[in-house]
């Protein structure tokens, strides 16, 4: 963390001080938007947590409609958003497909991750211009916070479904109390 804080904000001997400027101190565009994009999501992750018990919730997305659901029991609470899919991470062979090429993904649901897509193809970042990459759950969580800071969103959500995991965002949450 201290090495990073460094590289953002530069040390003592590395700030502009008169004409002794070292520009390697400073992270360089795309890295400052993915940075940031990350610490936006785990705020966000942490303020749902908080608010609506996303950690704890049960959740079911319907791709036609284009929504995601979080149920939760103890707090009497469903919250429904807006989703979009970025992709998806086998944790069996650790290959990541984006969700602007994926044949899961209706294409509506499929407009932040081509934001990602758009994002790489200015900055030639392969990771992000490849329909199917090998990717860690760290990699596909940098995705996803990518996603959710380029596409607008209010947060990102990973779930289960078999070996495979779902990677998405999610836009203006509802609460209602649960029947």
């Amino acid at each position: 963390m201290a090495g990073f804080l460094k590289k953002l904000w530069g040390s003592k001997s590395n700030r502009v001080d008169g004409d002794n400027q070292d520009d390697t101190s400073m992270l360089s565009e795309p890295d400052l938007t993915i940075a940031r994009a990350n610490n936006e999501m785990q705020m966000r992750t942490q303020a749902a947590i908080d608010m609506w018990g996303l950690d704890t919730a049960v959740w079911d997305v319907d791709l036609e409609v284009g929504t995601i659901t979080f149920t939760h029991a103890e707090k009497q609470l469903v919250v429904t958003a807006p989703v979009q899919v970025v992709g998806t991470l086998n944790t069996e062979d650790g290959s990541w497909l984006w969700g602007w090429d994926h044949p899961s993904v209706p294409t509506p649901l499929g407009e932040h991750a081509q934001r990602v897509r758009d994002f790489g193809e200015q900055y030639e970042l392969a990771a992000l211009t490849t329909r199917k990459i090998a990717a860690s759950m760290e990699d596909a969580w940098g995705f996803t916070a990518l996603a959710c800071h380029l596409g607008g969103g209010q947060g990102g959500y990973s779930g289960p479904s078999g070996t495979i995991r779902v990677f998405m965002t999610y836009g203006t949450v509802t609460l209602s109390k649960a029947d």
